[in-house]
């Protein structure tokens, strides 16, 4: 999952490239649509190999291997100073504690779910926090809509698994927590110091249920290829490249692009994992396709 929020507004800080770098400069040819394309599919081809990893380490192992490889990649990076005052760190161990749960969820969901119907359920809550506290009729519009696409997921063919949709609820639940935090995070820390940080208490958060459920398992040298190529689709090169975008396009333009991640997550899974999902749930990700596209699209500049 990327950091940022489904209005496009940035939910933390993390790592920019500078255009006088080779990065920066091999970033500057791509157009920023290609970008945040690309960013999604390599979000949820991350999610795609961290299902195939299931079968050797479990959820809980898979989402163990990641936090610890991306809290290692951004601590290196950023090597973030301890000395921050107390509501910094409640800020910093709030974070880390929502993204733990965020990340441990999701992947239970994605145990018992498709990809697509997993990543449309959990984007309700960035949904959410865009249209929470609105009452224009047009918003109320863009919520019905997603709750139409709701009730089309559970009137597909019977086979979604009710305990799979309840953790893509909370993942989703713990999304929106995440963006309201973030936006906290940035203000209480500097450049990714928070981000590294928070991403470490993650990790101390899901690393131990990992090694519970795994154990020795964790260590095989190609689990933790694996793992670390997980952490690098999923959080490094997405957010390398969503950043890069955002210096060139509007946040809303952003935030319609980032609409498009269900549908991507469906195609992944179809291609990739071999999900098929029935017409009903297809039109259901095009609902709340539309309804996130729409209310950002329409929101305030204050939103």
């Amino acid at each position: 999952m990327a950091i940022f929020n489904v209005d496009g507004t940035e939910a933390a800080p993390a790592p920019r490239p500078s255009s006088t770098t080779p990065a920066g400069r091999a970033f500057g040819a791509i157009p920023p649509p290609a970008l945040v394309l690309v960013g999604i599919v390599s979000v949820q081809m991350g999610s795609a190999v961290a299902k195939q990893l299931f079968g050797e380490v479990g959820s809980f192992g898979t989402v163990a291997l990641r936090l610890f490889f991306a809290a290692g990649v951004l601590l290196l990076w950023w090597r973030p100073s301890l000395r921050m005052d107390r509501r910094a760190w409640t800020v910093v161990v709030g974070y880390g504690l929502v993204l733990g749960v965020m990340n441990l969820s999701f992947y239970l969901a994605l145990d018992r779910l498709p990809l697509g119907i997993a990543v449309t359920v959990e984007f309700l809550g960035p949904l959410a926090v865009a249209l929470g506290g609105s009452r224009r009729w047009l918003d109320a519009l863009w919520a019905l809509l997603a709750g139409g696409g709701v009730a089309l997921l559970m009137d597909g063919r019977g086979e979604l698994d009710l305990v799979g949709l309840l953790f893509a609820l909370v993942a989703g639940t713990c999304w929106g927590l995440y963006i309201l935090l973030g936006a906290a995070l940035g203000r209480r820390t500097s450049e990714g110091n928070g981000l590294a940080l928070g991403m470490a208490v993650a990790a101390v958060v899901a690393v131990p249920f990992g090694v519970a459920g795994s154990g020795r398992a964790l260590v095989q040298p190609w689990v933790l290829l694996a793992g670390s190529g997980v952490a690098l689709l999923s959080s490094v090169v997405p957010y390398s490249l969503e950043l890069e975008a955002l210096r060139k396009i509007p946040p809303h333009v952003f935030g319609i692009l980032m609409s498009l991640e269900p549908a991507v997550a469906a195609l992944i899974g179809l291609v990739v994992l071999k999900e098929s999902l029935h017409w009903s749930q297809w039109i259901a990700v095009l609902c709340v396709m539309a309804a996130s596209a729409g209310a950002t699209r329409t929101a305030r500049p204050d939103a």
